[in-house]
């Protein structure tokens, strides 16, 4: 009689999952700045490995495929061998039987065209393009770059208001980065080799938790140029572009529409995650610069021609942004109750709080966005919120623990719906939203499997009230009347961020990328200050006396990761006030004691720490 046992947990299968897991934190943490053709030989190599060996074109063919790239990689190659391996690859798609075989195939012939310069840099020069070269990977992947490692270290020896300054040498938004920073800096983080990635956003909260960042003095400025700088737009970029720009001796005038400054951060980010007390400690902060002059309430081409603009001011600095919701081409759209998430959301950013007790609220879109809407909306006494997507809910743009959130908040994700239209009542009031069931199709150009209607029938979801949440649009009209270019209302610049057609004007932010995140507009912002400079015919170089102190030894023992908290999702729903639980000292001190200062070790040598 056969028998028949569970896997035991010393099984081969067993233990090679655990190596398996390393393995991909090794690519996870892959250093940035590495040869593309590198990278590129180590996932065929991987490939070699798990053949089973029974089709010849991946059996034979992926490890002649490895050795004609590794060829090209030493600069040994010339064109017959790209012709080589163009051949070996269509082979190998073409006549494997599984996956092993065809898709490393599929990846070297997308590779060769979307390195063609790197591949041809290996054959003509036999050595990689100047760009390429390790660098330290939270700097790196930091749109800012920011000294990550140098103030965590400071955090480490409890010098919070020396860490608040190295940030600010590239950052002078460092509570509101504290505090929603989507932390793009975690994603390469070499720490993945032993445990985990540090939790450098939350060391960051940590540290304007302990100072406020208004309490720590900003630098000096340099001497005064007289040269007049208009920044039209304070959100993040703007902010930050006034902000280096008055600290270079420049004399700075904003402009903005609003009553207060901050843009999204003050009109698009709910207070329950990013309360507004905080904000003012970072706008405090940059205002104390001085050199700026702030004129509230003035929309700018309406309330005062940019013609007039540019005349007085040497150069001007256009951040106004995306703070207008898109709208739903759909039946119905025109019923009552049907609002923009955005402009929901900025009513709530200017205390005006919508009473939705005993309404049941329908939020379609799946961006961080719609999940701020939702959560509001439930804050706002809604009976029920529920969330369309059109998409499956891994699709979705919104960051994965403001979704966590949401459901834990009580809020219906309904997903594979898209919206048909919009049912309304004799008086024109909204009853309803029908959607169409769809399933995943191919893959889009994003990335993403493309939505498909499935043939099911349209069902309908009973609601009293709709908040759209599909995207921002840019009020662009009067600039580019004004005679700035602009594609489907994204004004077109230099990499430079200067508009061409007209010398002394600059782009940056929302305006001229399109809805992107606050660490990018920050970005921005910094690039067209340090731009605008050199228009002006200089090139000063920021003040900084704050310096990264000397490394520790690392600690290379496993050590888990120490993640924020939040308020219990029944009592903080029930408010407006801030979700996250501070960091406890000791749970600061354990994570900073966990980087590895890659800034000093590794290839952080060869860069003299931060040859950025």
């Amino acid at each position: 009689m056969a028998k028949f046992f569970l896997m035991p947990e010393d099984n081969y299968d067993t233990k090679i999952g655990v190596l398996i897991d390393k393995f991909v934190s090794k690519v996870q943490s892959f250093p940035p700045g590495t040869c593309p053709l590198v990278v590129q030989y180590a996932s065929l190599r991987s490939s070699v490995s798990q053949t089973c060996g029974k089709c010849v074109p991946c059996r034979d063919g992926i490890p002649q495929l490895s050795i004609l790239v590794r060829k090209v990689l030493d600069g040994e190659g010339d064109e017959s061998t790209m012709k080589q391996i163009r051949a070996l690859a269509e082979m190998i798609r073409d006549g494997s039987d599984c996956a092993i075989g065809y898709q490393p195939a599929f990846e070297i012939l997308d590779s060769i065209e979307e390195f063609k310069d790197e591949y041809e840099s290996h054959i003509h020069n036999k050595s990689c393009l100047k760009s390429v070269g390790q660098k330290i990977p939270c700097i790196n992947m930091c749109p800012a770059h920011v000294d990550i490692p140098g103030y965590i270290a400071h955090i480490g020896d409890g010098n919070y208001a020396e860490a608040i300054n190295l940030i600010r040498k590239d950052n002078p938004l460092p509570t509101a980065c504290g505090l929603v920073c989507e932390h793009p800096c975690e994603e390469r983080c070499r720490r993945r080799l032993i445990d985990d990635a540090i939790n450098i956003r939350g060391l960051k909260k940590y540290a304007v938790d302990q100072v406020a960042a208004d309490t720590v003095k900003v630098p000096q400025p340099l001497p005064d140029t007289g040269k007049k700088v208009a920044v039209i737009g304070g959100g993040p970029a703007g902010l930050t572009c006034a902000y280096f720009l008055a600290q270079m001796g420049h004399r700075v005038t904003i402009f903005e529409r609003q009553k207060a400054l901050g843009g999204m951060l003050r009109y698009g980010i709910p207070n329950y995650r990013f309360p507004k007390d905080r904000l003012d400690q970072d706008l405090n902060a940059i205002l104390s610069a001085g050199n700026i002059e702030v004129k509230y309430g003035v929309m700018v081409g309406e309330d005062m021609p940019i013609e007039k603009i540019k005349a007085d001011y040497d150069a001007m600095f256009v951040s106004i942004g995306a703070q207008k919701g898109k709208s739903l081409r759909i039946e119905g759209a025109d019923a009552n109750n049907v609002f923009s998430a955005v402009e929901m959301l900025d009513g709530i950013g200017n205390g005006n709080i919508p009473d939705y007790s005993n309404k049941v609220v329908v939020v379609i879109g799946g961006g961080n966005v719609a999940m701020d809407a939702a959560r509001s909306a439930v804050r706002c006494k809604a009976k029920d919120v529920r969330i369309v997507y059109r998409r499956r809910q891994d699709d979705m743009t919104a960051l994965h623990a403001e979704i966590e959130a949401a459901i834990m908040e009580g809020i219906e994700l309904i997903t594979l719906a898209a919206p048909l239209a919009i049912e309304k009542d004799q008086q024109g009031n909204c009853t309803g939203l029908t959607v169409q069931p769809q399933m995943t199709g191919p893959y889009d150009h994003g990335g993403r499997p493309s939505p498909v209607a499935v043939k099911k029938p349209p069902f309908t979801i009973d609601c009293d009230v709709i908040l759209i949440a599909v995207g921002q649009d840019i009020i662009s009209r009067p600039f580019e009347e004004f005679g700035m270019p602009a594609n489907r209302g994204v004004f077109q610049s230099e990499l430079t961020t200067a508009v061409p057609e007209i010398p002394g004007v600059f782009v940056g932010g929302d305006c001229a990328t399109g809805p992107s995140t606050a660490i990018k507009a920050i970005a921005a912002g910094k690039v067209a200050a340090h731009n605008i400079d050199e228009y002006l015919g200089y090139h000063h170089k920021f003040p900084c006396e704050t310096r990264a102190p000397e490394p520790k030894e690392n600690m290379r023992i496993q050590v888990g990761r120490a993640n924020i908290t939040e308020r219990p999702a029944y009592i903080r729903k029930r408010d407006f006030e801030h979700v996250e639980n501070p960091y406890t000292y000791e749970e600061a001190m354990q994570e900073a004691a966990r980087c590895l200062r890659c800034d000093h070790f590794g290839c952080g040598v060869l860069q003299g720490g931060r040859d950025l």
